[in-house]
């Protein structure tokens, strides 16, 4: 049976969720990051990634059981990721919907904007079998449910108006995951700044207003 390399670096949500990450993978699982981010995860072959690491192709497999589980591995790092900095951004919004939905939206922008090269892989999900990628799904469910309780709260207490609670939920998912179309890490505004933005134009979309502003308790 393989042995899988132990994921090493800080919790996800130390030093706050809007922290940078230390992207602190082992070598394996480095290699195949850059690899299928140049040549896709259908077009990059085991023996490929074994030689950027310096490895014969048996002794990669005693790491890891093939292709998919590098895959796996990577995908679990960035959704576990997106996961537990939702929840620490609602927790820490406390209980005003508006604050609440404006911190996890930013804390899904921020993740995306500061981890590139790992958000990239989140489409080759298709390629993982279905257990793995009813896994993988569970987990992103998890980020849709913390914001339907969102968007419920702020509509039973008149902060939001919406016609279609789950269809909104999706299209600011979907608002969250086009950030990845355009972001540049050199362009002129930072995570910080189109996390923000993002934050103010999902709180359009629930409350019909053409400008909102978040209070925020003091740094």
């Amino acid at each position: 049976m393989a042995r899988e390399e132990t994921l090493t670096g800080p919790d996800p949500v130390e030093g706050g969720w809007r922290a940078v990450p230390t992207l602190d993978l082992p070598p394996i699982l480095a290699a195949a990051l850059d690899a299928f981010r140049e040549h896709g995860y259908h077009g990059t072959s085991v023996r490929d990634i074994a030689r950027r690491v310096g490895v014969t192709v048996p002794a990669l497999y005693y790491h890891y059981a093939n292709k998919e589980a590098l895959l796996l591995a990577l995908l679990d790092r960035i959704t576990q990721d997106f996961l537990q900095r939702a929840l620490a951004a609602d927790a820490e919004a406390g209980d005003d919907p508006r604050r609440r939905l404006a911190y996890v939206v930013e804390s899904i922008v921020i993740g995306r904007t500061r981890q590139l090269g790992l958000a990239a892989l989140e489409s080759e999900i298709r390629y993982l079998t279905a257990e793995n990628r009813a896994r993988q799904t569970a987990t992103r469910d998890q980020v849709e449910q913390v914001l339907r309780e969102i968007v419920a709260a702020g509509v039973s207490n008149g902060d939001f108006d919406v016609v279609d609670e789950a269809e909104v939920v999706r299209a600011i998912l979907g608002l969250c995951h086009s950030v990845l179309a355009w972001f540049r890490p050199d362009g002129e505004l930072g995570p910080e700044e189109v996390a923000e933005r993002y934050g103010r134009i999902a709180l359009q979309m629930v409350t019909g207003a053409s400008s909102t502003q978040v209070d925020r308790p003091p740094a």
